[in-house]
């Protein structure tokens, strides 16, 4: 039985969706079967797979408004074991047309249990509002991922998702738990950095991952060719750091 994994941070810019693609392609390297979910309408992480996503037959949007089945909705990537369910601009009217679904924010929940099955992990790449589909993408999954950046205002969102996760586990999905915080952007040389680092290290102790992502020009260029760093350049420190990430997510999953 696989596990669903949201990463989500409601502040934008965190880099939610490079640590989707990125520990997708790391835990697919692994031997691992990974789906990635996006559920962003900005549709970055479909497009950050080469996806034209001007040009799909069917996204996450047809899935959740017309019942289209996720399956057929599936595409490969280049990765063998890592595949993504995309996501289309239209994705951004599915919070208004869903409010009149019964048991609305259970929708991406029972299009996503049966596919538990088929993969190891389910990452959903979360939109950084909290709208109806990131109530949806939380209420499906098994955990969370935060990523923090390393930065003045990181702690303010943490608050403010925390807030939300209480709110998700109370009223919808009591089992939600949180996978873990990643410090994301960090540069050591920078004192903010390290200060950012020690202050989410402090209250949340072992819930922070051990590995940190540090601030690589290559993941940026990565998601430009539509690849993910593993497969543009698996030398560079960013492909180390996902690599890593993986890694210790498995051990933590063992």
């Amino acid at each position: 039985m696989g596990k669903i994994i949201a990463l989500a941070n409601q502040k934008g810019g965190v880099g939610k969706t490079t640590t989707t693609i990125n520990l997708a392609a790391s835990l697919a390297a692994l031997e691992k079967k990974v789906l990635i979910v996006d559920a962003d309408h900005q549709a970055n992480a479909s497009s950050g797979l080469g996806i034209d996503v001007n040009n799909l037959k069917s996204s996450l949007y047809e899935c959740l408004i017309n019942g289209y089945e996720p399956r057929n909705a599936i595409l490969s990537t280049e990765l063998a074991n890592m595949f993504i369910l995309p996501a289309h601009i239209d994705l951004v009217g599915a919070d208004i047309e869903m409010l009149s679904f019964e048991r609305k924010e259970y929708t991406l929940r029972q299009l996503l249990t049966p596919l538990k099955q088929q993969y190891d992990f389910i990452l959903i790449d979360c939109s950084p509002s909290l709208g109806l589909i990131t109530v949806n993408a939380l209420t499906a999954a098994d955990s969370v991922i935060i990523p923090v950046q390393c930065e003045y205002f990181a702690l303010e969102g943490i608050a403010k998702l925390l807030n939300t996760i209480k709110i998700i586990k109370s009223r919808f999905n009591p089992e939600l738990e949180i996978e873990g915080f990643l410090i994301t952007m960090y540069d050591s040389r920078l004192r903010v950095a390290n200060q950012v680092y020690e202050e989410v290290k402090r209250p949340f102790k072992e819930l922070v991952f051990t590995t940190v992502i540090h601030r690589n020009v290559k993941l940026v260029e990565a998601s430009s060719f539509g690849k993910p760093i593993l497969l543009y350049d698996a030398e560079s420190k960013g492909s180390a750091n996902h690599m890593q990430l993986a890694q210790e997510l498995i051990e933590k999953n063992k």
